[in-house]
């Protein structure tokens, strides 16, 4: 049986231990005068990255945990794996919500605890495949955007200690809809940094995390489906425990108004379609590349007793960037003060008035039935000046 773990410390990331881990017993006393009997709130806890959070933090005994996520399944799993993991200890006070931050209980729950010391909000729409039309757009940014505006309002009411948004790595110099609104969720936290302590973290690809298509090869090949992917694309990769862990570090060790992104080594970079083939090989198959995914599927049939069918092409859908960075040329960045961090200093915040006025323009343009997606790439075009949408009218939900 494939050891997932050890898959991906020998191919994908090539580290034993955790690149975050100098940075953390160069840390701890921080870490543990910083969650130590506070209280937490974790918002979309229930993923890859919130419950590595959330693993992370548990190490640093706070007093009491809350959960938020829309995934209710999602949420019992991650009870059920922190009460059986040996390592960690749950705090008495633990109470899992499955609902949306957006949600009107939501803020009747906030305010019933009058707030929290520590906040830590992962939930957003993370994938280029949420970008089609103007209605999956829609439903993007009014998660990555406005709730989480609505978010850091409440928490101008019962301000936090430590107050940590994740960001995404296509946040640099974006060219699909999802970066960019991760760039305008930047530049609105910030705005909120002298308010309370703010941080976030742009990151590599979360090596098989949920919905990934890592995460998608190792579906494919437990349903003798075939596998298809871009050789093309290359990505920097960290793995689930590591994701938690930047974040925690940037949460509580950050200072506010600041942007952490791992520093990875131009060798750890793969693309998609190596990281299949060596998986297939782990499972003991040899690889049949395919010229189209008809013949991949055509092909599956057999694959028990020949070669397994892969299909590799050129990316050609909206918002696909082939490589990762981190910081902008025009970000001024620090790569000496942690070990394996690099951050992006010297932001100047947005006025207020900026970004409701993006707000308003943006709600006006979903009221109107006549709305365009090209409208609304204008709207973020004219907040953002880096923003290089390019459209070529294909969805990654016309490929496999």
């Amino acid at each position: 049986m494939l050891n997932l773990n050890d898959f991906i410390s020998t191919y994908v990331t090539k580290r034993s231990e955790s690149m975050f881990a100098e940075d953390i017993r160069k840390n701890i006393e921080s870490l543990t005068k910083g969650i130590k009997n506070k209280s937490v709130l974790v918002i979309g806890g229930a993923g890859t990255i919130g419950s590595s959070f959330i693993r992370s933090l548990l190490r640093f005994e706070p007093k009491s945990l809350i959960v938020v996520d829309i995934n209710e399944n999602g949420l019992t799993e991650l009870t059920r794996d922190l009460r059986s993991a040996k390592e960690i200890v749950v705090p008495e006070e633990y109470v899992t919500y499955p609902m949306s931050y957006s949600d009107p209980v939501f803020y009747k729950m906030f305010k019933a605890r009058k707030g929290f010391d520590i906040v830590a909000n992962f939930s957003a729409h993370k994938h280029v495949r949420s970008e089609k039309d103007k209605f999956s757009i829609e439903a993007l940014i009014n998660n990555n955007i406005i709730n989480a505006k609505g978010l850091l309002d409440i928490l101008q009411e019962y301000p936090p200690k430590n107050f940590f948004c994740v960001s995404t790595d296509k946040a640099a110099n974006p060219v699909n809809i999802m970066g960019g609104s991760k760039k305008v969720m930047e530049d609105m936290i910030m705005t909120y940094s002298q308010k309370y302590p703010v941080t976030t973290a742009r990151f590599a690809n979360v090596a098989f995390s949920n919905g990934s298509l890592p995460a998608g090869f190792l579906e494919r090949i437990s349903k003798g489906q075939p596998i298809s992917a871009p050789k093309d694309v290359t990505r920097y990769f960290v793995s689930p425990e590591e994701s938690g862990q930047i974040c925690l570090l940037a949460c509580i060790v950050g200072k506010t108004g600041e942007i952490y992104f791992p520093k990875l080594r131009k060798e750890q970079v793969m693309t998609f379609s190596d990281m299949a083939n060596k998986l297939l090989e782990e499972y003991g198959f040899d690889v049949d590349e395919c010229k189209s995914e008809i013949e991949a599927i055509n092909k599956s049939q057999a694959i028990k007793i020949e070669k397994y069918p892969v299909y590799y092409s050129d990316s050609d859908t909206t918002g696909e960037k082939a490589y990762e960075e981190f910081y902008t040329e025009l970000e001024e960045v620090d790569l000496e003060r942690h070990n394996s961090l690099g951050v992006v200093i010297n932001l100047k915040p947005r006025e207020m008035s900026e970004i409701d006025n993006l707000i308003k323009h943006l709600k006006q343009a979903f009221d109107n039935l006549d709305t365009t997606k090209a409208h609304i790439v204008q709207i973020m075009k004219d907040f953002l000046v880096n923003f290089e949408h390019k459209e070529v009218g294909k969805s990654l939900d016309s490929k496999m």
